[in-house]
């Protein structure tokens, strides 16, 4: 799943960080089965897809400081995974996909331009084409996009560049998160952050679906009313039953599990990782953790 996981890359990171507003979840790539956690202070970042989310960027390069101190290197490489909610990702269908990748982009700025809060034009934007699927004896071409808003990029990057860090690979937690799945036929990653709830819908290793919403709450009423017309459009449009749930960031509503595993008569479980245990703030770490070691 690594392949998915990336808006743009360059040569291999040392470290990897994950924000959220809890904090940060970091590692360093030499030493994977170490990785370490610093919180924030309520308010310290905010998540949203429209406004800058370090809301103190005084005390967030402070924590990275702390986190990894420097070590007299003029540049280091770092990995960031940024918080689902930020940006957007979708699967989006074409008869036909350009050859040339500024075309790519430019279509793929089209195609959702009216699907996200944000400037699609100044946007950074990354795609993955998956593979071909055939509807009605048509082969259709089915992409993977993800965007977010250059600004928020910008902002994100800032306190690692003055400590002397190259971000040269961003991603989203969830998407980092699928390196923790083993695919099998149609299964669904639904992650709880907060009150933002994440939904990828998976056949197979490839991508069907990618939902993140903003709950009022966290009961499970609310996280139900997104899950059950995920499922229902699973059964329609997929024509499978749902096999497997993998939850993360639900520790505190144990009881979910097995009430969601009679209701769709799916196999339920917690993501495990061999470098930690997956939670709301680490799991895309840990995920991006999977997919580099050996």
């Amino acid at each position: 799943m690594s392949s998915l996981a990336n808006l743009f890359q360059d040569p291999p990171p040392t470290h990897v960080f994950e924000l959220s507003e809890k904090g940060i979840a970091f590692a360093e790539l030499d030493e994977p089965g170490r990785p370490g956690f610093t919180p924030f202070e309520a308010g310290v970042l905010l998540v949203s897809p429209v406004h800058d989310n370090i809301q103190q960027p005084g005390v967030v390069q402070e924590r990275i400081r702390a986190s990894i101190p420097p070590n007299g290197k003029s540049k280091r490489r770092a990995a960031l995974i940024l918080p689902d909610y930020c940006a957007r990702v979708a699967v989006l269908d074409f008869d036909a996909f350009p050859d040339s990748h500024e075309e790519r982009l430019a279509l793929l700025r089209f195609r959702m331009k009216k699907s996200v809060p944000f400037d699609v034009d100044s946007a950074v934007v990354s795609y993955a084409i998956q593979p071909r699927r055939r509807e009605a004896g048509e082969s259709k071409v089915e992409v993977l996009a993800a965007i977010v808003a250059a600004e928020i990029v910008a902002r994100y990057e800032a306190p690692f560049r003055g400590l002397g860090f190259h971000p040269g690979l961003i991603t989203t937690s969830s998407l980092a998160s699928l390196n923790l799945v083993d695919p099998d036929e149609i299964s669904m990653l639904v992650k709880l952050s907060g009150q933002v709830l994440s939904l990828v819908v998976l056949q197979g290793s490839a991508i069907k679906l990618a939902r993140c919403v903003e709950l009022d709450s966290d009961s499970p009423e609310e996280i139900e009313s997104v899950l059950h017309p995920t499922v229902a459009y699973i059964e329609d449009e997929l024509k499978a039953p749902l096999k497997r749930i993998w939850l993360c960031g639900f520790e505190q509503q144990p009881s979910l599990a097995p009430r969601w595993q009679a209701e769709w008569n799916s196999a339920v479980q917690p993501l495990q990782s061999r470098f930690g245990v997956p939670g709301s703030s680490n799991s895309g770490l840990l995920g991006y953790l999977e997919s580099v070691a050996g």
